[in-house]
């Protein structure tokens, strides 16, 4: 048995609001805590339209504050767009209200495009920083900090778990190095999940987190009571990331959305689901089963993008099931 767990984007559908996301993900969540799932995360993105995570620490509180036992974290925290001590003071005031329950996990991408990237204020260097980021961060959560005379209140002593998000090797390396679990987002990053893993396996170095390796492996789901149901709705899913990747702002009909994932920009954003586990209960099991040992994970970190909250919740509970 594989452990499942949550991604959850908050997603914004057409004719709803920030408002009605959240709603659906306080949903969600509980849903998810009743099926057994050990947590949900949520991902900080900007500027995107359909995605209302991008304040994470304050929906990750709003989530936990909704919820009883299920873990609730980021999945992850843009560390280059923020000051390691802000984060360590939001994560230690998460901790301390909701003691037990609260994951960080971390990555180095902007979360975001380049014109966002500069709103941000975030400089396109932030990102080389990035290890000695993870260990102030680290170290502020813990009883020693780094930097003398400065401590995180809260946050000093909590030591909230922390996890390495990444697409590449070098998130690979570092989770490693450091002795951290490692995400790898194949969900929408699929190239070098195989590698990165076994990387990271070869390279582990027990921590005082961590005595051995632990791998979290994104996985798209779209579990549905039928095929042609699952399949409609891996096809709705498609035409909304064409929209709001290829052509934002732009209203499309739905040939329109189709011509544009048929063309060459479409068909690398199809690589984001190279690894998908789309059908009925029995075959998103079976899909499940061979992606969890194909890539060595011990949690599958479950995205459910059906188009609507009913569908995801079906999803979930088929999933769990």
């Amino acid at each position: 048995m594989v452990t499942l767990s949550i991604l959850d984007l908050a997603l914004i559908a057409p004719g709803e609001s920030a408002r009605d996301a959240f709603a659906n993900s306080v949903t969600i969540a509980r849903r998810a805590e009743d099926l057994g799932y050990l947590r949900v995360w949520y991902a900080e993105h900007h500027n995107m339209a359909s995605i209302a995570s991008s304040a994470t620490s304050v929906l990750v509180e709003h989530i936990a504050s909704k919820t009883k036992t299920i873990r609730v974290g980021a999945g992850g925290i843009m560390l280059p767009n923020h000051a390691p001590l802000v984060i360590a003071e939001q994560f230690g005031t998460l901790e301390a209200l909701h003691p037990g329950r609260i994951d960080l996990g971390v990555g180095r991408a902007p979360g975001t495009d380049p014109t966002t990237t500069r709103a941000l204020r975030r400089s396109h260097t932030s990102a080389e920083t990035f290890p000695a980021d993870v260990l102030e961060l680290q170290s502020y959560l813990s009883d020693e900090t780094r930097v003398p005379g400065v401590n995180a209140t809260p946050g000093k002593g909590t030591n909230v778990p922390l996890y390495i998000l990444g697409s590449s090797l070098f998130g690979a390396k570092l989770a490693a190095a450091f002795g951290l679990p490692y995400a790898f987002a194949s969900h929408f990053a699929p190239q070098a999940l195989e590698e990165a893993i076994a990387t990271y396996r070869r390279e582990f170095r027990p921590s005082e987190q961590l005595d051995a390796p632990y791998v979290i492996a994104g996985l798209t789901v779209i579990a549905a009571d039928s095929t042609a149901d699952s399949e409609e709705q891996l096809i709705s899913v498609k035409r909304a990331r064409a929209r709001l990747l290829l052509a934002p702002g732009r209203p499309l009909t739905d040939d329109e959305a189709d011509d544009l994932s048929d063309s060459p920009a479409g068909r690398q954003l199809s690589q984001m689901l190279t690894y998908a586990a789309v059908g009925t209960r029995a075959e998103v099991r079976a899909y499940v089963e061979r992606f969890a040992a194909h890539c060595g994970a011990n949690e599958i970190m479950a995205l459910h993008p059906s188009p609507s909250i009913e569908a995801r919740l079906r999803s979930i509970e088929l999933l769990a099931h």
